[in-house]
């Protein structure tokens, strides 16, 4: 792919759209109303739109390296705060993927300059569940349990969230999906968030202000 090819493909695909719908772009940019919070990793082999065959204007995307949620970044923050309050998402989904460099760069023990405050949450993550994922002896069997760990805890820093909570209290679900490089299909983890944070579900549960 080069840049000639990006911009010859930018008038077949408006040509197609006005082709099957005259008003396509009068109607894009009246305004967005997604159902879905697509937050997913970078990965240039992961696409939102095509994993979840959705057209313009159907899912809000933020993407990050290895689908982090992490609490001091305000751009994810952002990001799920308008989804959630502007925008009115009835669905929220973390897709992580087997076969993530993002999480196997967090497990190789060595300087990564930069990207170290980064990888450290995902660490944090194998530190949580070290002793099921050192009970796993195949190493890419161990991999993509840590892609799914790493889902599934990331879904839980976005119910942490006090405005995710609320939502969610008038019917918005958080959803914890794998996407299998090797044979394409998505996976929905199923998470029972109420489950998962049973004896801790209080400390997270934060009371609406007065």
């Amino acid at each position: 792919m080069d840049i000639e090819k990006i911009f010859a493909h930018n008038q077949v695909w408006i040509k197609e759209h006005i082709d099957s719908n005259p008003n396509f772009f009068d109607e894009l940019s009246a305004g967005q109303n997604p159902e879905f919070l697509y937050i997913g990793c970078s990965d240039s082999r992961v696409t939102a739109e095509e994993l979840l065959g959705a057209k313009p204007g159907e899912v809000f995307v933020h993407r990050n390296i290895a689908n982090m949620v992490v609490g001091l970044d305000l751009n994810t923050t952002s990001v799920l705060a308008y989804a959630v309050e502007h925008l009115q998402v009835k669905h929220i989904v973390v897709c992580g993927h087997y076969n993530c460099g993002g999480i196997k760069s967090a497990m190789i023990p060595k300087d990564l300059g930069i990207m170290n405050p980064w990888l450290r949450n995902i660490r944090d993550v194998y530190r949580l569940h070290a002793d099921e994922l050192n009970s796993i002896e195949n190493e890419a069997m161990r991999y993509n349990r840590l892609v799914e760990l790493n889902v599934q805890e990331q879904c839980i820093n976005v119910v942490k969230n006090p405005f995710v909570q609320r939502a969610m209290a008038n019917g918005l679900r958080v959803h914890g999906w794998v996407f299998d490089l090797f044979t394409g299909k998505l996976i929905d983890l199923a998470l029972d968030f109420d489950k998962i944070l049973e004896n801790i579900k209080e400390i997270y549960d934060i009371k609406p202000n007065a």
